[in-house]
């Protein structure tokens, strides 16, 4: 298990942008894949976008892609969520997750062993 620290949230307008980032400590944080999840007040958690251990797989919920681009630097045990063109239906808390390498992505909470406190997200209209 790793431990995990969100940024960068805030309040922005409609069609702005906020870059996310999670701080991951402990070793061997290029082995395990990592994800961003939501929750909305009243909603039940839900996927955002994963990203492999190498970087070269990454899944996006139908919701916010060509919207959001989720990224990650093995060196600096970091993963990033670049949000452009945010709605006010984006307003959430914003959490990230690990797990240990797969062969595939996770898109439910299930799978991932470790989680952040989260970061609010919220966007006025």
């Amino acid at each position: 298990q790793v431990q995990l620290v969100e940024s960068g949230g805030g309040l922005v307008q409609a069609g702005g942008s906020l870059r996310l980032s999670c701080a991951a400590s402990g070793r061997m944080f290029s082995m395990y894949d990592m994800g961003w999840f939501r929750q909305a007040p009243g909603k039940e958690r839900e996927f955002v976008a994963a990203i492999g251990w190498s970087a070269g797989s990454t899944l996006y919920a139908s919701s916010v892609k060509g919207r959001f681009t989720i990224s990650r630097d093995n060196a600096k045990n970091m993963v990033y969520l670049q949000m452009n063109s945010l709605k006010p239906e984006d307003t959430a808390v914003y959490s990230c997750a690990a797990r240990t390498r797969g062969l595939v992505l996770q898109t439910t909470p299930s799978p991932y062993d470790s989680w952040g406190q989260g970061t609010q997200v919220t966007v006025s209209s």
